[in-house]
């Protein structure tokens, strides 16, 4: 841990002007951005006596061993750069106030000459329009199936589609009249928009408009003695009841707009998000995050930012409806409105139905805290206990709050890979995760030992290449994320002595002397330590030993996914794909005009050079090329058995 005292800067030397800040430790890595209006007052509450700051802000400040400042002219642009600074660093002492799960949306693409509706996660796409976020995707899913009764539009992917119109016959939906089947001409393009329009519509909001129209045609329907289609036109208002049902009205004015509700103590915050869309919930979200020496006013600014800083102008509604008044409240509209593109309004409902919504939300805040600390608390314990057993066991100076653990796949030598998982805390770290395909000595054989000493090797030489390249960076003023950021303080293999001498060994010719190594042996899962005659054994109950048992899963989980991947893909390869100069489109044109490689082989370079975009060069180079295959066996695909060239 670094002296603060030693990097801090004189109180002249800070602009008073507003501005962003970065704490760097001591390999020059992004720790902490932030922003402050007056950068001198900000930075130098950091400095002031550790004891009296919050323990994760001290151990920041003990972390850091640099600090640096960007000066601008407006609020608006510290909260842009200030959110572009952390989702690009994705610094490890900022804490994150916006739940890591993927919400899905009901989504209708209308960028698409047939617009489909469809469950979609993710970033948000440009011409898509987006309903939700929804808790599940079975409730996106039964949505669907009621509205489509009225809304009959596709919902099927474009290989259905496209394979229903070579065949002329529609899918099981356009059977049953749950789709209008454009892909077979029963409507045109246009009229199909239309339809995916009015669903917009009534997803949006607007569904007195239809609910009216429907119910004047049952009614037209009954008058003329047509009473099988007035049924169903009445069936069909039910379905479109039971949609409402399923989202209540809680606005009367048709308003739109997001309500946060908090529940916070020392150590916790819990968000509660309804999204109202036409006066009506149309999604809610909730989760808990960790609780720094922010204000409840800090905590809502950097929740805005965070929930709409990757947002497309649909996702930010005209109201924004929030606890209490954010700090910087007029810098954090403007910014809100540039990304919507006209007006948003940030503030504290004092009354009416806004207001008993508000409540409403805070109350599911709060009770979603006391399940949380229910349900977290034997968790944070265990995992502390097992962080400290592992200290203990295997002597090291510091709890292992980094620790990696290596495996390696293959089937008798073949298609050998390496994964790479990472645990922080004790919880895994999925962003962090590496896959390695093992090259092996000059012939490409290898073993498990050689494999696991090639693996670590090129992990630990490509994070001192990158902290090397890192400082070079800094000094010119520039600098990009790393993919192997921090070291471990612990590297767990997969296996017994051997695997471990040749992690040690690995280890100590890239450098990394100061990481401690072990090796989990499947058989009696003996801790096996580089240099001792003797494993380590950990009590059957132990914590320290589950958490490397569950680390070793991991990886081997991950390793056998990737190694079955490449298995899949060298099943399927085709004698075509090794010649060089030879594309994806000019191997199908090749494919197109011979039906398989033996006829592509047998053939001469002239009618190879008559194949469009294939040149007299290029055909003399197939020829070779196939020329020194012996064999054609034909290539299966893994999971259906067919042959994929004869």
């Amino acid at each position: 841990m670094a002296d603060p005292s030693t990097y801090r800067p004189r109180p002249g030397e800070i602009p008073t002007d507003p501005g962003v800040y970065r704490f760097r430790d001591a390999e020059g890595r992004v720790i902490y951005v932030g922003k402050a209006k007056s950068l001198r007052s900000r930075l130098s509450s950091y400095f002031q006596d550790i004891s009296a700051l919050h323990h994760r802000t001290a151990s920041m400040v003990r972390t850091g061993a640099s600090v640096e400042w960007t000066v601008v002219t407006t609020e608006v642009e510290a909260l842009q750069l200030e959110y572009a600074w952390i989702k690009e660093f994705d610094p490890r002492f900022n804490v994150k106030y916006r739940d890591d799960k993927s919400y899905p949306y009901l989504a209708v693409t209308m960028g698409e000459e047939y617009p489909r509706a469809m469950v979609m996660r993710g970033a948000k796409r440009k011409g898509t329009r987006y309903f939700g976020p929804y808790a599940h995707a079975w409730a996106i899913r039964e949505t669907l199936d009621l509205a489509m009764r009225v809304f009959p539009m596709r919902t099927c992917s474009n290989g259905v589609f496209k394979r229903a119109g070579q065949v002329g016959r529609p899918c099981l939906l356009g059977y049953i009249d749950k789709c209008s089947a454009p892909c077979v001409g029963r409507v045109d393009a246009g009229h199909h928009r239309d339809i995916a329009e009015d669903f917009c519509d009534f997803m949006a909001g607007d569904t007195a408009k239809f609910l009216g129209r429907m119910t004047r045609e049952m009614k037209t329907a009954s008058a003329e003695l047509d009473f099988e289609r007035a049924a169903r036109i009445r069936d069909d208002i039910g379905a479109l009841e039971r949609v409402l049902e399923k989202s209540a009205v809680v606005l009367p004015d048709a308003t739109d707009a997001d309500v946060f509700g908090l529940a916070e103590d020392e150590l916790e915050v819990a968000v509660q998000l309804f999204h109202v869309r036409g006066g009506r919930v149309r999604g809610q979200r909730g989760w808990v995050a960790e609780r720094d020496a922010e204000t409840t006013p800090e905590v809502v600014e950097h929740l805005l930012q965070q929930v709409y800083g990757g947002e497309s102008s649909e996702g930010v509604p005209r109201e924004v409806l929030v606890p209490v008044v954010p700090e910087d409240a007029d810098a954090l509209s403007a910014w809100l409105a540039g990304i919507r593109g006209s007006r948003v309004d940030v503030r504290v409902p004092q009354r009416g139905d806004k207001r008993t919504l508000m409540e409403t939300v805070a109350r599911n805040a709060t009770q979603s805290l006391a399940r949380h600390k229910v349900t977290r608390a034997g968790d944070l314990t265990t995992r502390s206990q097992a962080l400290e057993q592992l200290q203990e066991v295997l002597a090291l100076d510091d709890a292992p709050l980094r620790i990696e653990c290596f495996d390696i796949s293959h089937i008798q030598g073949s298609e050998v890979v390496g994964s790479m998982v990472v645990f922080e805390d004790g919880l895994p770290r999925k962003s962090e995760y590496r896959r390695f395909i093992v090259r092996g000595d000059e012939t490409g054989a290898t073993d498990d030992t050689a494999a696991m000493h090639e693996v670590l090797t090129r992990r630990f030489r490509r994070g001192r290449k990158e902290a090397e390249e890192r400082e070079q960076e800094l000094a010119e003023g520039r600098e990009r994320p790393a993919r192997f950021a921090y070291r471990p303080n612990l590297v767990v293999v997969d296996g017994g002595l051997p695997q471990v001498n040749a992690a040690a060994r690995a280890l100590e010719e890239a450098g990394a002397v100061d990481v401690a190594v072990v090796g989990l042996a499947k058989r009696l899962e003996e801790v096996w330590v580089p240099g001792e005659e003797f494993p380590l054994v950990l009590p059957r109950t132990s914590e320290g030993l589950y958490l490397l048992q569950r680390l070793r899963d991991e990886a081997h989980r991950f390793a056998i996914t990737f190694h079955r991947q490449r298995r899949s893909k060298a099943m399927t390869t085709s004698a075509l794909d090794t010649v060089p100069g030879l594309g994806e489109k000019r191997r199908k044109a090749l494919l197109k005009r011979f039906g398989s490689v033996k006829r592509i082989r047998a053939a001469t370079v002239e009618e190879l050079a008559d194949v469009p975009g294939i040149g007299p060069a290029l055909a003399a180079t197939v020829a070779a090329e196939l020329g020194r295959t012996d064999q054609d066996m034909p290539a299966v695909d893994p999971a259906t058995g067919e042959v994929v060239e004869g």
